[in-house]
């Protein structure tokens, strides 16, 4: 057991260990410029070199990603519920929500700044409209998924509607929900960064990641571009991880896809 975990976390380091030595053998045997492409060392120098500004980027990019996060996941739930107790609901709206999810976000971006203005509310506007359709699909079939057997069983004890919602219907809900909102937690970085990039600003000196991403381009700092990469993939990871510990937590003691088989 012990060797097994070993090796788990040993493979993908020797694999990014060999992937760093390519790296830097391609960029020596081509003699690529640092301005074409920064070695693994100098991305790591530049991150700390600027890691004051990358710092607050971040901070700025965290705050649109989880504020648009929070509003797909709550009018999420509330409209999947609407959406999975009315069939005549469902008919009427859900066509709409697909086409509204099919508009590109190149598009929408514009229309938010000229509503909300640039900065934050933009932002969050196309982080929750990138996060909001994976939770409503999920949810929305976790409610018309639930066991008929267990519908009549509480129609026989003759449960009010309310206490089928609270006892059944939101528990047998949970697992989709909670997918969703993994999904939608992978996409809010994203998100929020590609809000950064198409909507953003340097509200009191201060821009996002994607801003970042496109004053360091403007100077050719490509180090430093690099970096705002790296600090990407930082932040995503941690908030993946959040997401994917509250799904942890809700489920691991009861539900079967997470409970440990004997």
């Amino acid at each position: 057991m012990k060797s097994t975990r070993l090796m788990a976390w040993l493979q993908p380091a020797i694999t990014g260990l060999a992937l760093i030595g390519l790296w830097y053998a391609v960029k020596a045997g081509f003699k690529i410029p640092t301005f074409v492409l920064p070695s693994p060392g100098e991305i790591a120098q530049a991150a700390w070199d600027e890691r004051g500004p990358l710092l607050s980027a971040a901070m700025v990019t965290v705050r649109g990603a989880l504020l648009g996060f929070f509003a797909a996941v709550s009018v999420g739930f509330l409209l999947a519920m609407a959406l999975g107790f009315s069939p005549r609901i469902k008919a009427s709206f859900y066509p709409y929500i697909l086409i509204l999810q099919m508009m590109p976000v190149t598009i929408l971006a514009p229309v938010f700044v000229l509503w909300l203005g640039q900065g934050l509310p933009s932002i969050v506007a196309i982080t929750f409209m990138i996060g909001f359709f994976p939770v409503v699909a999920n949810t929305t079939m976790g409610f018309v998924s639930v066991d008929r057997n267990l519908r009549e069983l509480f129609l026989m004890c003759k449960a009010t509607r309310a206490q089928e919602v609270r006892y059944l219907r939101i528990p047998g809900a949970m697992p989709y929900f909670l997918t969703g909102m993994k999904i939608a937690g992978t996409l809010a970085p994203i998100g929020a960064i590609v809000g950064d990039f198409l909507a953003g600003s340097a509200e009191n000196g201060v821009g996002g990641i994607g801003f970042m991403t496109i004053a360091y381009f403007s100077q050719l700092k490509t180090p430093a571009l690099f970096a705002t990469g790296l600090v990407a993939c930082v932040m995503g990871f941690l908030f993946v991880g959040g997401v994917n510990w509250l799904h942890w937590r809700l489920l691991h003691s009861w539900h079967d896809s997470m409970v440990k088989k004997e």
